[in-house]
């Protein structure tokens, strides 16, 4: 995931300290669509990991061409319910 760079006029910020015209500010880009390698990175396993809880429909994915495509907001609904079960199983 790359960053987004764009400069904001500013006239006065106390709060930031910022007392110049303009800032640049960094944003992380969201994709909406991943490819494994982004995916694996986002979710913090391998991709060989990744590719076996595809296959195994452990996490929801598709293919486009030939190439496995992961949506970040089906990702981020699974990571919840894994993270209910955890906490379910501990009480």
């Amino acid at each position: 995931m790359g960053f987004l760079r764009f400069e904001v006029r500013v006239r006065q910020c106390p709060k930031l300290g910022v007392k110049r015209d303009r800032v640049a500010v960094l944003l992380s880009e969201s994709r909406e669509v991943m490819n494994v390698r982004q995916a694996s990175q986002y979710l913090g396993i391998s991709p060989d990991t990744l590719y076996r809880y595809i296959t195994e429909g452990e996490i929801p994915a598709f293919k486009l061409g030939n190439r496995w495509k992961l949506r970040k907001t089906i990702l981020d609904r699974w990571m919840e319910r894994k993270m209910s079960q955890v906490v379910a199983k501990r009480r």
